[in-house]
């Protein structure tokens, strides 16, 4: 089971205010800052996502393959959340829409290249 992801940053001018908008959304909000840098995110006191500076020191890179999937209570929900990723900035990944029957989900990149998931699956 997951617990909390994380993604890595260059530059946290850009990234932080971009995933507190968004994931203010979905009443996701800062835990605190990382002492290596960037800031980790939590809902209900419970960890959601890091963006955080790499812990080997090096540049940060989005990962082949990788991707973070957040769950949405309705498919609406999907809906106004990619559209707000799009609006601070995001690129579309993936329209809304059904995948498979009963998987809706909407794909967009963050303002680095990573790659993320809104779905509401069921």
């Amino acid at each position: 089971m997951i617990s909390y992801a994380t993604v890595g940053s260059n530059d946290f001018g850009k990234s932080l205010p971009f995933f507190t908008e968004l994931l203010g959304t979905q009443g996701v909000a800062k835990l605190f800052d990382h002492p290596r840098g960037g800031t980790l995110f939590a809902k209900d006191g419970r960890l959601v996502l890091g963006v955080l500076t790499p812990a080997n020191g090096e540049q940060a890179a989005p990962g082949n393959g990788t991707m973070v999937a957040f769950d949405m209570p309705s498919r609406e929900a999907v809906d106004a959340f990619h559209a707000k990723a799009l609006a601070l900035g995001a690129t579309d990944e993936g329209a809304p829409g059904e995948r498979a029957p009963g998987f809706y989900m909407a794909y967009f990149r963050d303002l680095e290249g990573n790659k993320f998931c809104a779905c509401r699956l069921g």
